[in-house]
């Protein structure tokens, strides 16, 4: 069902089923997009979802002010939490060149019984959430991967196993990776896994 990764415009590319493909690349999942109508990227946000540091700041930085107004009509499941950590929601993306932003929270690993769980779900509820909103192709960063410390390896085999899942519910499934050692890590667990 699964093919090694082949290159496309220094794209790795795996298949996924007969109709859809995971995509693993460098660059700026700001700067990512398909189409601009059926396409969403990923924001590893707080539980605010009111913008922070790392990605989620830039993420925001780029969409322009618009998404911190529309994040600010999202409800509040308790105070001051728009999204719970594993969890996810949807805005439209603004300036940014794809249709949707989907936001989830990811784990701190070091402050976690069970952060594999919080991960896992974190995925799988973008997944969910994209199919819902009739998303044809989803770009994710390595969510949990920076500040919040969560080893590579492990979160790779989460990551990709987790979209496999998806088996042709998207056209594509894109990982945007800016930093080397990601896209190492990533490029390494497809390898293994597809």
């Amino acid at each position: 069902m699964a093919s090694k990764g082949g290159r496309d415009d220094g794209i790795k590319v795996f298949k996924i089923s007969s109709t859809s493909s995971l995509k693993i690349q460098r660059g700026d999942i700001t700067m990512w997009s398909v189409n601009g109508t059926s396409d969403a990227i990923v924001n590893t946000a707080n539980e605010k979802m009111l913008g922070g540091g790392g990605l989620d700041g830039v993420i925001h930085g780029a969409a322009g002010p618009e998404l911190r107004e529309a994040c600010y009509t999202v409800p509040e499941v308790s105070l001051g939490i728009r999204c719970p950590k594993g969890e996810a929601r949807i805005t439209p993306a603004f300036q940014l060149p794809v249709s949707h932003v989907i936001h989830t929270v990811g784990p701190f690993y070091d402050n976690e019984n069970h952060p594999e769980v919080a991960l896992r779900n974190a995925y799988r509820n973008c997944i969910k959430l994209a199919k819902e909103s009739n998303i044809d192709y989803i770009a994710f960063p390595a969510i949990s991967c920076g500040t919040y410390r969560y080893p590579l390896e492990e979160a790779a085999t989460i990551a990709i196993s987790t979209v496999m899942e998806s088996d042709g519910d998207f056209k594509e499934v894109h990982f945007v990776l800016l930093e080397d050692d990601v896209f190492n890590a990533w490029l390494e667990k497809a390898n293994g896994l597809l």
